[in-house]
């Protein structure tokens, strides 16, 4: 296919699975390979954004990086999704609760995505869309949440384009029932509507913007195992 490799990811058509697992920090996609995948065979770093395929209970399973922000994640999956025929991205990443029931190291399943993002404009809709997550991966992670034994919740987060912000109206999502914030699974799930493909974000709460709980950035990179058991249980 002459769109690959494309200037992002320097894969060839045939080198990314069709489910990908991807995260923010690239390092955190290198523990992950480590970790859960056999025989990985790294098939990126332009940028340093590093991308591995190996095999997990005996299926072919990618990991990849898509960096911080709307725009990045954007420009990575739209190119999984549309020039390299992938099927489903899970993204595993830290989010900040604003709920009290929410704390650090709890799970949250994104069954939807609010967002402060203008990414949708493209779409030229006559109205607001709501980016949801595929109802079939959502349920089986919430499933393996249980089989595990791992606190989580389940709802809305929201993807926002602001991490320094002068005024983040936390207390206005809070009422309106939001979990947490992020910065990338609206676009992710609105890429995957446009693509007719399949899309699921979940998070461990790396930090709670009510109370000032949180994690060092090592922890986040090495010990948030629990999201990435959930992701791969339900994929392979």
């Amino acid at each position: 296919m002459a769109n690959t490799p494309t200037p992002h990811i320097g894969a060839r058509l045939g080198e990314i699975a069709d489910t990908v697992i991807m995260a923010g920090d690239p390092l955190r996609v290198k523990f992950m390979a480590e970790k859960y995948l056999q025989d990985a065979v790294l098939f990126n770093q332009v940028r340093g954004m590093l991308g591995y395929t190996g095999t997990h209970n005996g299926r072919r399973i990618s990991v990849m990086g898509h960096g911080m922000g709307g725009p990045s994640i954007g420009i990575y999956t739209y190119e999984l999704y549309n020039f390299y025929d992938v099927q489903t991205i899970i993204r595993v990443g830290s989010a900040g609760s604003i709920q009290e029931s929410l704390h650090v190291g709890d799970l949250v399943v994104a069954t939807g995505a609010c967002t402060n993002s203008n990414y949708a404009a493209q779409y030229e809709l006559p109205g607001t869309f709501a980016p949801i997550a595929d109802f079939g991966l959502a349920r089986r992670a919430v499933e393996a949440c249980e089989r595990h034994g791992y606190r989580h919740q389940v709802g809305n987060v929201l993807s926002s384009d602001t991490f320094y912000t002068e005024n983040a109206h936390n207390d206005r999502w809070q009422r309106m029932g939001v979990l947490a914030v992020e910065m990338e699974i609206a676009q992710l799930y609105m890429n995957a509507a446009r693509a007719g493909r399949n899309a699921l974000g979940i998070c461990t709460v790396s930090d709670h913007l009510l109370t000032g709980e949180a994690t060092t950035a090592e922890e986040r990179q090495t010990t948030f195992t629990k999201m990435m058991d959930v992701a791969f249980d339900i994929v392979g």
